[in-house]
């Protein structure tokens, strides 16, 4: 029998089962990878900040990380000083710590900072605090001379005296952001379930008195009153500043801090609501954005469920 005549194998058919499996497969990853940002972004999901500017300009982080940008941005505001300045502290922050209060470092380094104790930045305990580290890094920032018109890294490296004194250029744009975010026509939205646990309202006044109490453009916090928010069973006590009639543009920024502060410390102080001019933020609700008409503002019996006034910050702490 010729070679010829020998029977041929039969070509492989590709197996139709397999190929709809694969696809399936595919399909199943692609969606878990869309519910898997959707969670991270917001809503009620995994919680997750981001700071934004305009369309394109953003920057990632965790409730810790945005919790603490939001009081070094807080505390600069508060003391009167430029955008400039408190992007100089978040850059440095950024380097020194990836902003997470950090409870060791390179010899006695602690903190925001990594300032030292044995430096005279003062002792361990205030040094941990956030308030207090931004604080004294503003006022070492600003004793240094033309400090606003040095490039960024040698503002913040006159101030840290840092061996790597370089490396803190690198996070000015993300720096940036966060200011604008913070402090400027930006901001943070934070995602995450709703809080499943009471807060503290007197916590949250002494935090904001404690930042805010000697600038002069607010009111000091009203006494927390309790309300409801209807379908949603969770009770609540309000915390409101509200800004000087005269003081302009100084307070409006105040009061953009302040708002994205209570947002910021959301999952830890267990905030469920933010208001501020219009525009509102709910925790555990549309992706964790901000949303127009409030935030669902209103006190108690307002006829408008959504009415804020444009002065005020309004802060509602689960209870």
């Amino acid at each position: 029998m010729s070679q010829s005549d020998l029977p041929r194998p039969r070509p492989r058919r590709r197996r139709p089962l397999r190929t709809a499996a694969g696809l399936l497969v595919l399909c199943a990853l692609i969606g878990y990878l869309a519910v898997q940002y959707d969670s991270t972004v917001g809503g009620g999901g995994a919680p997750h900040c981001t700071a934004r500017v305009g369309p394109r300009d953003s920057y990632d982080m965790s409730p810790e990380q945005a919790a603490n940008a939001a009081t070094i941005a807080a505390v600069g505001v508060a003391r009167g000083l430029p955008d400039r300045a408190v992007t100089i502290a978040l850059a440095t922050a950024m380097q020194e710590s990836a902003l997470r209060n950090l409870d060791h470092g390179d010899r006695d380094s602690l903190g925001l900072f990594q300032q030292r104790p044995s430096q005279g930045w003062g002792t361990p305990q205030q040094i941990m605090d956030p308030v207090y580290s931004a604080g004294i890094f503003y006022e070492r920032l600003v004793e240094v001379k033309g400090w606003a018109r040095l490039p960024l890294t040698e503002a913040a490296q006159q101030v840290q005296l840092s061996g790597f004194p370089q490396a803190y250029a690198k996070h000015e744009p993300d720096a940036a952001v966060v200011t604008g975010a913070l402090a400027g026509d930006g901001e943070l939205s934070c995602g995450g379930p709703a809080p499943t646990g009471p807060g503290n309202p007197e916590k949250v006044r002494a935090e904001l008195n404690r930042i805010f109490g000697k600038d002069g453009l607010h009111t000091a916090p009203k006494e927390p009153a309790a309300t409801a928010v209807t379908g949603r069973e969770i009770k609540e006590a309000e915390v409101t500043l509200v800004e000087k009639r005269d003081g302009g543009e100084s307070a409006a920024r105040g009061s953009r801090a302040m708002a994205g502060w209570a947002v910021a410390n959301a999952r830890g102080m267990n905030i469920a609501r933010v208001s501020y001019a219009w525009r509102g933020w709910i925790a555990g609700e549309a992706k964790g954005q901000w949303q127009q008409k409030g935030g669902r503002g209103a006190k108690s019996g307002d006829g408008d469920p959504h009415n804020a006034e444009p002065d005020e910050v309004r802060i509602f702490v689960a209870r």
